[in-house]
């Protein structure tokens, strides 16, 4: 498995491969490209708003709410760009309103989010100003403005001018300037940077940096979690997994890899979400093939159970997780083959799940993954 992962950093999917990979739900793919991806941008958007520790601004949380903004429109938002833009650049950039809009909410610390705020989201290198300034000179160009209008955005957004100062030269008042202006950022800016601005950002690539991540598995027994800052406490993890594997003395029936068929008393666990979007991975298979329901998230429905896995980080599991296990205890008569639940588009490893089950290994209807 892991060398069939080193292959994949090799390889270089082109864009139109990883979009394509996304479409049919490949968790592979999803999982180093979408969220690697997304981690990259996390880590700079961090250091401008510190995210980290805040409810609701982790990375998880905010990476699978935007994996569910576009699987509901099958990726598309990803493909309206310019060529000239690289899809990581785009994703990342479409990430940006996933936090900003999120920082809305966080009225305690930030209040709403201005649109210079977002024009400071990013580090200003001397590329990034240029770039930055061609895009404004574009709107001038191109956009539907009268003079006066050029005029405004070329002096506040180009030279440095304050409202006050364009106000004295133009023979209005500040007040009308501000708010001449904000109708134009509504109206014709904002909605032209959101189409094709380049955030090209100072990043490392996203590839060498996980060769280091499969340097150290290949001298663990465990596999290392690819995206750092998601689990908290990685040590405990592992001795916890240690400490159940221990104790489970004689030999279990495990979840095939592959399950095409079930028995008329089996049932398919499968990782699903909140809004019950069985879009890729084994949600699709359960849709597809034992009676999952499209907009139901949680629970038993036909021959499969869903277990929400993208509300947010490994904790916000462990409910659902808990009342699986309950469930299945109360429904000796039916055999329950748990597939690697969040492991897939989820984003998460064996690792940071498998604990959660710990508690499983005594429940004799329930079947796990190897390994876990």
């Amino acid at each position: 498995m892991h060398h069939k992962l080193i292959d994949m950093y090799y390889q270089r999917l082109s864009d139109d491969e990883i979009l394509d990979g996304f479409r049919r739900g490949d968790a592979g793919v999803i999982r180093e490209y979408f969220y690697g991806y997304c981690e990259v941008g996390y880590n700079v958007f961090d250091k401008r708003y510190q995210l980290r520790g805040k409810q609701n601004l982790d990375f998880m949380s905010l990476a699978h709410q935007y994996a569910l903004y576009l699987m509901e429109h099958d990726w598309k938002p990803l493909e309206d760009h310019s060529p000239h833009v690289s899809l990581k650049t785009w994703l990342i950039n479409g990430f940006r309103y996933v936090v900003l809009d999120a920082l809305k909410w966080y009225r305690k610390e930030y209040g709403s989010i201005t649109f210079e705020d977002y024009l400071r989201s990013f580090d200003v290198t001397s590329d990034l100003r240029l770039q930055f300034n061609r895009m404004v000179e574009d709107v001038c160009d191109h956009a539907p403005l009268d003079r006066q209008e050029r005029w405004i955005i070329d002096m506040l957004l180009l030279r440095g001018f304050k409202g006050k100062e364009i106000a004295a030269q133009m023979g209005m008042t500040p007040s009308a300037v501000s708010q001449k202006f904000s109708k134009l950022k509504e109206r014709i800016i904002i909605p032209y940077f959101k189409k094709h601005f380049d955030m090209d950002l100072d990043m490392p690539q996203v590839m060498d940096e996980r060769m280091v991540v499969y340097g150290e598995m290949t001298e663990s027994a465990m596999p290392v979690p690819p995206m750092s800052g998601s689990m908290p406490g990685r040590t405990s993890v592992f001795e916890d997994m240690a400490l159940y594997k221990e104790s489970t003395m004689e030999k279990k029936r495990t979840t095939p890899e592959f399950i095409t068929e079930l028995q008329p008393n089996e049932i398919f666990v499968f990782g699903s979400n909140l809004k019950g979007m069985h879009g890729g991975g084994a949600a699709y298979v359960a849709y597809r093939k034992f009676g999952a329901i499209m907009g139901q998230g949680v629970g038993l429905q036909g021959q499969s159970y869903g277990i929400p896995t993208m509300q947010g980080g490994v904790e916000t599991i462990r409910p659902y997780v808990d009342e699986f296990i309950q469930f299945a205890k109360d429904h000796q008569e039916l055999t329950f083959l748990v597939t690697r639940i969040g492991c897939g588009i989820a984003g998460f490893t064996d690792a940071q799940i498998a604990p959660l089950f710990a508690s499983a290994h005594d429940v004799e209807n329930i079947v796990l993954p190897e390994g876990w």
